[in-house]
């Protein structure tokens, strides 16, 4: 089965069949979980670095918020049998598409809050591809563990 994930949301899954994606990361940032022992994989698309810039927000869609989101995508993913020490962690997007106009400069801190969360936690990221200027879609493969994204018709294994 094909899953697509939206903005601020996120999808788990333990079907070794799936395959999960998540299009348009701009200044936003995909987060992908993957235990290969359990064959739990997910996706996580967040819009915004800090849940405290809208508490109301936050409590009604914590996968807007990338402190919110991410312990989010994880705790989904122990419910199906991941382990922490087993996840390989991968994170696309944080871009500037519109570089002239990001006045607030979400991309680099939404990729910032990842960096961050990841290395309190005491969790490594396998892979990344973030920043520049490009849009990216990001994909998992639930079963191998397969990572990629397409940017403009050019596919980029992570």
């Amino acid at each position: 089965m094909k899953y697509v994930v939206g903005v601020s949301d996120m999808v788990v899954s333990a079907q070794p069949g799936d395959e999960i994606v998540t299009h348009a990361l701009g200044s936003c940032v995909g987060v992908v979980i993957h235990d290969p022992v359990a064959g739990v994989g997910g996706i996580l698309h967040y819009m915004l670095p800090l849940s405290g810039a809208d508490p109301a927000k936050s409590r009604a869609n914590p996968c807007m918020f990338g402190d919110t989101g991410i312990p989010r995508l994880f705790e989904k993913a122990y419910e199906f049998g991941a382990r922490k020490e087993r996840l390989r962690v991968v994170i696309a997007g944080g871009a500037q598409v519109f570089a002239r106009q990001d006045f607030f400069d979400i991309g680099r801190r939404n990729v910032v809050i990842a960096r961050k969360l990841f290395w309190k936690n005491n969790v490594l990221i396998a892979a990344e591809h973030v920043g520049g200027e490009m849009p990216r879609t990001l994909y998992l493969s639930v079963g191998s563990g397969e990572t990629w994204f397409t940017s403009h018709g050019t596919r980029v294994e992570l």
